[in-house]
């Protein structure tokens, strides 16, 4: 398949304006130190040149390549590194993330992120799965996402899709349906006090007995809060449960 239906009509910008071309003055330096701060993998999308404008050197997003090699592929590394099968999922999840966000009102779409989960393959052919984070940098004066800044770490789901988009400061996600290709509305995951002190503590490498202790309460009582905490992440683990919160921006 093309790597070029990853483009939607819908977002087509043919030319920019004066007053889009004032916004992203030296704002690339902005990224890149943000790069070096952080484990996961960034990169830029410029959708005016259908092309990647930066790639950090993390390797998790590189499959084995140099970061100017990736850059240089743009969408077409989608195409060679990610397969079949997710290829065509991206396209889907593309056409539906260009649909929810021409509904928005201009002032508020740069406060939307959208995620979602895919394989990449490596030289060698093996596969990792990845979570991606995508949120407009840049606008055109007619709405279009003209720039976007995506964020690249390992996924804590068993497999591909988990595509949700979410708002800044609101209590509202959407989850999007494959097979009605819609977009399901539902509110954010609340923890308690308890459940976020249980994760911060963990965070910091304690054990049960030790979070026990530190909370003054029992080790069932840590345990009971614990398996809610679980049951309103979906996971099965404290480890996926800390990732699935910080991802979500729960703590």
């Amino acid at each position: 398949m093309d790597y070029k239906l990853l483009f939607s009509q819908k977002n087509l910008i043919e030319s920019l304006s004066e007053k889009d071309l004032v916004q992203d003055k030296s704002y690339l330096e902005v990224i890149k130190a943000f790069s070096r701060l952080t484990y996961q993998s960034i990169y830029v999308i410029d959708y005016e040149k259908r092309a990647f404008e930066y790639v950090s050197e993390n390797p998790l997003f590189l499959s084995g390549l140099t970061p100017k090699e990736v850059l240089n592929l743009g969408y077409e590394f989608y195409q060679k590194y990610v397969p079949e099968e997710d290829f065509k999922m991206l396209i889907d999840i593309n056409n539906a993330g260009f649909d929810f966000y021409e509904k928005i009102p201009i002032e508020e779409k740069k406060d939307y992120i959208i995620s979602y989960d895919f394989h990449l393959k490596s030289a060698s052919k093996k596969t990792i799965l990845i979570n991606h984070k995508l949120t407009p940098v840049f606008l055109t004066e007619s709405g279009k996402i003209w720039k976007a800044v995506c964020v690249v770490s390992l996924s804590t789901n068993p497999s591909s899709g988990n595509v949700m988009i979410g708002k800044q400061n609101s209590h509202s996600v959407w989850d999007l349906n494959f097979l009605s290709n819609q977009w399901i509305k539902r509110h954010k995951t609340n923890l308690s006090e308890r459940e976020i002190e249980i994760l911060g503590l963990y965070s910091r490498g304690l054990s049960i007995s030790e979070i026990a202790e530190t909370l003054f309460v029992s080790v069932d009582t840590v345990k009971f809060h614990r398996r809610k905490l679980f049951d309103k992440l979906n996971v099965n683990s404290i480890n996926e449960a800390l990732a699935t919160a910080v991802g979500n921006k729960l703590l």
